[in-house]
């Protein structure tokens, strides 16, 4: 299902939405009723009636289950219950709805490993989101009975071992988790739910609709969302009396050696609509640079770096141009002229020694800074993100050093210095392939040009790169991406 532009709430602001839907009176009775209700129209819509394992937990995830258990039991679905812990310790909402399923004939019994394998398929009602503490004892016995025999599995929130808020296996034990085929939530998407490996572990994801008033969210103001359209808007489309220097002039470096870089990155920034687009290379390379870009304006770099042509609204360092002290010091000298910039690759892998030097540098510049980094720039720059809660580390990263950050991945995270956040979902595995970040690089420089803030320009162009992946499929080569930008500017 489509959630792109959607809000993204922590496990807390979930437990504060519910609160707010109950003050504004909807019973959590009824949004437990709903969510298994959801849930159990997902499995009829996606398997045949089979016996169904329906293993629950002690809160109210496993509340949810006994309601699963009895709307499938009720439609004719052949269905066990295994509970963790003892009937009579339940509370509340759960509690009501285990006497619902005893009432109505069924059995509550012990949950063990045997009777998870028991059917044709697993509803992993064990504890969802909230649970902040490794898998242990028969839970884990479970969750391994279950991954050895590749039981399908139905996520209810959660996958149970997987932590809601930062998409990773809780604990030291990296098989403890579950790996569903379906993941069924309420609401809004948790931040788990789009990072890996916690994406990977949920399979399908559902976003089910269960009742809990929009308007909650006016309180609890969520600062991350899934990146799509409506956080962000593309430029307006030409008008009649658009110039070009109304789309705005993109400069991009390049280098003799490395040109296909910043080429890619200069078709990108004119694909997506900056008015010129302006190539500042060494003049030797100027043949390569012309040779098959006709519209392609270039211009020979001098030394010391200077800002080539006074009317650029947006500039691009990095792609191909080299690591070393000479590109740090180009980049230093190109942040004092005040505009938009990106900076990608070798940009950022100079400042491995003295990152400082670079963020100071981009907080005495008067213009929005995006920083593109992949896990081993990211790294050079702001320490390892092994191991860390990559939307955590983004966002520090952004506050660190004043920029825009973009954690390139297949949970891309874009984050700006004020804290607003986007995690990107669209990117195909096809998107690994060279050349590819050079022409996000470029997508971001030509929406800069056009007059976009840095934060949504960056997650614009992520959006976009990945629905361009998605359009050309298996198969892709960087190039294919710029070739598909207009495609996807029509549609969007």
């Amino acid at each position: 299902m489509n959630i792109q532009g959607q809000e993204v709430l922590t496990t807390a602001q979930m437990y504060a939405a519910d609160a707010a839907a109950g003050a504004a009176g909807v019973s959590s009775l009824s949004l437990m009723e709903i969510a298994g209700f959801k849930v159990a129209n997902e499995i009829r819509a996606r398997w045949s009636r089979q016996r169904v394992a329906v293993l629950c937990g002690p809160g109210n995830n496993g509340g949810d289950g006994f309601v699963v258990a009895r709307l499938l039991r009720k439609a004719g679905w052949p269905v066990r219950l295994g509970l963790l812990g003892d009937v009579a310790t339940l509370k509340g909402d759960a509690a009501i709805n285990a006497g619902r399923w005893v009432s109505g004939g069924g059995k509550v019994e012990e949950l063990t490993a045997e009777l998870a394998l028991w059917g044709g398929l697993a509803v992993d009602a064990l504890f969802g989101a909230g649970l902040s503490r490794p898998l242990d004892g028969i839970a884990l016995e479970v969750v391994s009975a279950l991954k050895r025999h590749q039981t399908p599995c139905v996520a209810i929130d959660m996958p149970s071992g997987v932590s809601g808020d930062t998409g990773r296996i809780i604990g030291e034990n990296l098989e403890a988790w579950v790996q569903s085929a379906l993941t069924v939530t309420f609401f809004r998407p948790k931040p788990g739910h789009l990072l890996q490996p916690g994406r990977l572990m949920c399979g399908d994801l559902v976003v089910a609709d269960i009742g809990i008033p929009a308007a909650v969210l006016d309180e609890i103001r969520p600062a991350l969302v899934v990146n799509g359209p409506g956080p962000w808007a593309l430029p307006e489309a030409f008008g009649p009396l658009t110039r070009k220097y109304h789309r705005g002039l993109s400069v991009i470096y390049g280098s003799a050696d490395m040109s296909g870089a910043a080429r890619l990155a200069a078709a990108a920034a004119r694909r997506v609509g900056a008015g010129l687009v302006k190539v500042c290379a060494p003049e030797v390379a100027r043949p390569i640079y012309m040779s098959n870009a006709p519209g392609l304006m270039f211009e020979a770099a001098r030394d010391p770096l200077e800002l080539p042509d006074q009317r650029a609204t947006a500039v691009l360092l990095g792609p191909g141009f080299g690591v070393g002290a000479d590109t740090r010091q180009k980049v230093l000298s190109l942040l004092e002229a005040d505009r938009a910039t990106v900076l990608d690759a070798d940009a950022l892998t100079s400042f491995a020694n003295e990152p400082e030097s670079l963020f100071s540098a981009i907080e005495n510049c008067q213009a929005d800074v995006v920083l593109t980094p992949h896990s081993g720039e990211f790294s050079t720059l702001f320490g390892s993100a092994a191991g860390r809660d990559k939307l955590k580390v983004t966002q520090a990263a952004a506050a660190a050093s004043g920029a825009v950050v973009v954690f390139k991945g297949s949970d891309t995270v874009i984050a700006a210095p004020e804290g607003m956040a986007a995690i990107s979902v669209n990117a195909p595995p096809w998107l690994a392939t060279a050349g590819s970040g050079d022409v996000l690089a470029g997508l971001i420089c030509g929406l800069l040009a056009q007059g976009m803030l840095g934060w949504p320009a960056a997650c614009a162009g992520v959006w976009l790169h990945g629905e361009a992946a998605q359009t050309v499929g298996q198969g892709l080569i960087a190039e294919d991406l710029v070739d598909a930008i207009p495609e996807i500017l029509e549609k969007a």
